[in-house]
């Protein structure tokens, strides 16, 4: 039994709302409520509207570049706005729909080679601003409900598979279309170039002043945000977005019920396609020049990450996943930062496992005293197995207490990586004194891992981390941080 009424939803507490169990909902408001100081905190912050947090966050981003010259900083400021909108674009179709589509980017993408083709010198084709906008999210809409159309009666695996052959037919036909029954008409690899800047009011948004990132589009970028959140937020709560949220939970009882599950799942794709064709006109416009690698399978499941680490269902949450993953993802690019956060990451996974309690403080301190013991051995049968001693910072206190070869010999990183999965089952097995025993070294190898093979490889480390912090707030918080809270009757 859930409750499926949204956590940015208000709903009177004085009475029952339509869609909702009233047992269900006074059990959860028992369960989660909060008492002292923190509640009543809580329970004022609930009452302040939700158009005030919308303007007093898209005050305090726009603020940004006031505070911060830096044009790397701001540059990231207007890639966090994007996936701001891809995240709710891909929460309709997920958070709202219960839908799984993994052919989510590839929308993105027909946005950003639509207006590239519509706004450059490729075809000679030099569409106003305000033209090709809107002309584009009519052309995403449709790409959706097409996608729709084959796919609406399949649900779970299936669909996945069939978008994400979407996906990849996308990718396929943008990196060879430069050759297509004799034209060129996506560039191939080479993507199209040269690609015309955002016009508003017979002026061109430059994309750079002074050599740094220029402002004007992270303000276009929060413009079109405001708009996209404020007018999806009114469809969540009209009939449609009830529509959805019945489907998501039980499409069987919803068509049961009269509900046209069908039509209601051609309109999440399509909302969604509109949204990710709307977004892509922004990174095109920008950049000037799309490449087809950038639409991957990477991009969506960062983009997945968002919505589920925030909250699937909650326009706040999915935003709050994109405000906290695309800095993260910046911050992890540097391996001093990223080994820092490697190591918080671990222990707080083990404060959320053991709490504050004795296990905690005895596993804590037998890790650490089995990685001087096997660092000071390793040290004494070779001395180059304990390189980096003169590291400085916290890099330089890891290579005091993880044994670090000077050049380790290529067996040792798939015999680690094997010995580390295979630990990690084990540990899944046993009962809980051996896991406890087995848990030490499980973490010591982690480390090893780390030290001698991720820091040398920052690109795949920091999706390692993201992953790491997903799995911790997921034992935590299983619907993310602002999700819809479900009681379950256990």
């Amino acid at each position: 039994m859930t409750d499926s009424t949204p956590h940015d939803s208000q709903t009177p507490a004085d009475g029952p709302a339509v869609g909702r169990d009233e047992w269900v909902a006074r059990h959860a408001e028992r369960r989660f409520a909060r008492s002292g100081v923190l509640g009543t905190l809580e329970e004022r912050l609930r009452r302040v509207p939700w158009w005030a947090w919308l303007t007093v966050f898209v005050a305090l981003f726009a603020l940004l570049p006031v505070v911060e010259s830096s044009g790397y900083v701001r540059r990231v400021a207007f890639d966090t706005v994007l996936y701001m909108l891809l995240a709710l674009g891909l929460n309709i179709v997920v958070g709202w729909g219960g839908l799984l589509d993994l052919g989510f980017v590839a929308f993105y993408g027909i946005g950003a080679y639509a207006y590239a083709m519509l706004s450059s010198d490729k075809f000679g084709i030099h569409l106003p601003t305000l033209v090709s906008v809107p002309l584009i999210v009519a052309i995403g809409a449709v790409a959706g409900l097409l996608l729709g159309l084959p796919s609406r009666r399949l649900t779970g695996d299936y669909l996945a598979i069939v978008t994400l052959f979407f996906l990849q037919l996308f990718q396929t036909v943008m990196t060879n279309a430069d050759n297509a029954f004799g034209h060129d008409l996506t560039g191939g690899p080479n993507g199209i170039l040269n690609v015309d800047p955002f016009g508003l009011f017979g002026h061109d948004l430059a994309i750079q002043h002074e050599g740094l990132f220029a402002v004007s589009y992270l303000y276009v970028a929060l413009a079109f945000f405001v708009v996209v959140y404020v007018a999806l937020r009114l469809v969540n709560h009209s009939r449609t977005g009830r529509a959805w949220r019945s489907l998501r939970e039980d499409s069987l009882a919803a068509e049961a019920m009269g509900t046209p599950v069908n039509w209601l799942k051609l309109m999440s794709f399509s909302f969604g396609a509109a949204v990710a064709a709307f977004t892509g006109t922004l990174f095109a416009a920008l950049n000037a020049s799309v490449f087809p690698l950038t639409f991957y399978f990477v991009l969506l499941i960062t983009v997945y990450t968002m919505v589920i680490l925030g909250g699937s269902g909650s326009q706040a949450g999915v935003v709050l996943g994109a405000i906290i993953v695309s800095p993260l993802l910046e911050l992890l690019r540097e391996p001093a930062k990223s080994r820092v956060l490697f190591y918080l990451v671990i222990a707080g996974a083990l404060v959320l496992a053991f709490r504050v309690s004795r296990t905690l403080a005895l596993v804590a301190a037998a890790t650490v005293v089995v990685g001087f013991v096997v660092r000071a051995a390793a040290g004494a049968i070779d001395g180059s197995w304990a390189g980096g001693e003169d590291a400085a910072g916290f890099a330089g206190v890891a290579a005091h207490w993880v044994v670090v070869p000077e050049q380790p010999a290529p067996w040792v990183a798939p015999v680690a990586y094997v010995s580390l999965i295979g630990a990690a089952l084990l540990l899944t097995l046993v009962g809980r004194r051996l896991r406890l025993v087995l848990l030490v070294p499980t973490l010591y190898l982690a480390a090893f891992i780390w030290e001698n093979v991720m820091v040398a490889k920052p690109e795949p480390a920091r999706y390692i981390i993201l992953g790491l912090v997903l799995v911790a707030l997921m034992i935590v918080r299983p619907n993310g941080l602002l999700g819809e809270r479900r009681v379950e009757i256990v």
